[in-house]
């Protein structure tokens, strides 16, 4: 699956790349035009509190939402590029997630873990149409399907839910996971990371100044930290330095008492929390509404 995504990625840069040189040279800048935009996603995560470790496990009930502005610029038949600012949330729980009765869940099931994170990303990609427009915005085709890619930074903040059964922590109320350091990391992970947005959607033109559009994104991130899972357990539970690291990075799994016939080495020292060797993705899907700035009209001035 990785390696699709990746390949489709790489695809999708060279096609932008050629037919922005052949067609840059026959679309003239009368015909270029800017548009402003508004989104309404449903926000996904993929990673170690899902129902499989693997990307395309989710669980549908964790879906949060997204809204986002962006700003577009034409620049040829098939080439734009889109500048973007989005703010929604990713969820994940093991209790709701993880299957106690699956060999490879039950680990899982007992961490018991769970996490929110709200994301802020800014990104800037190019957006390739599978149909091309040679003439002004007015005369664009009524149904253009198309593809996207770039590179974005966003700022996020994984918290945990308390539950009743805490440390001397407000049963309730959600603490920074970050600061922690679940697992006896010597530096904590950035809130601040690279990230790489791809994905594909469809614009439909209403009148001569709006779209609607539909659009299914996935982000590519270099850290394994959205849900404050990643490595082992610590060695001890002494190493971890307050009541609130103890509780999210040991305390709070369930224990075989309650849950039988389960792995019964879930929370011993240097036991595997999660996994480190993948990364964690997210994703995006919803619909767009698309205002087209008319450009200025400039007439030829005459002496």
């Amino acid at each position: 699956m990785k390696q699709f995504l990746t390949h489709s990625l790489a695809l999708l840069l060279v096609l932008a790349l050629v037919a922005s040189e052949a067609s840059a040279q026959q679309f003239s800048k009368r015909k270029q035009y800017n548009s402003v935009g508004l989104t309404l996603n449903g926000m996904a995560y993929f990673g170690d509190i899902t129902p499989k470790p693997s990307i395309p496990s989710f669980r549908p009930g964790a879906t949060r939402p997204n809204v986002g502005l962006y700003v577009t610029r034409r620049f040829a038949p098939r080439i734009s590029g889109r500048l973007s600012l989005s703010y929604g949330r990713i969820t994940g729980d093991d209790a709701k997630a993880a299957d106690q009765t699956d060999p490879d869940a039950k680990f899982r099931y007992n961490r018991n873990m769970n996490f929110r994170n709200d994301i802020l990303e800014l990104a800037a990609t190019g957006i390739f149409d599978l149909i091309e427009n040679r003439n002004n915005y007015i005369k664009r085709p009524d149904f253009v399907p198309y593809l996207f890619g770039g590179v974005g930074v966003i700022r996020h903040n994984p918290k945990g839910l308390v539950g009743e059964n805490s440390n001397n922590l407000s049963a309730g109320s959600y603490i920074n996971l970050q600061p922690l350091r679940t697992e006896g990391q010597s530096s904590g992970y950035s809130l601040a990371q690279f990230v790489i947005p791809f994905g594909a959607g469809a614009r439909y033109k209403l009148n001569k100044a709006f779209d609607i559009g539909i659009e299914l994104g996935f982000r590519k991130t270099f850290t394994d930290y959205l849900d404050d899972v990643s490595g082992n357990y610590v060695a001890q539970k002494n190493d971890l330095q307050s009541n609130a690291a103890q509780y999210f990075g040991w305390d709070i799994t369930k224990g075989t008492g309650i849950v039988p016939n389960t792995y019964d080495k879930f929370n011993q020292g240097g036991q595997m929390r999660g996994k480190s060797n993948e990364k964690d993705w997210y994703s995006t899907l919803g619909l767009s509404v698309n205002y087209i700035l008319a450009p200025r009209v400039r007439n030829p001035k005459f002496r």
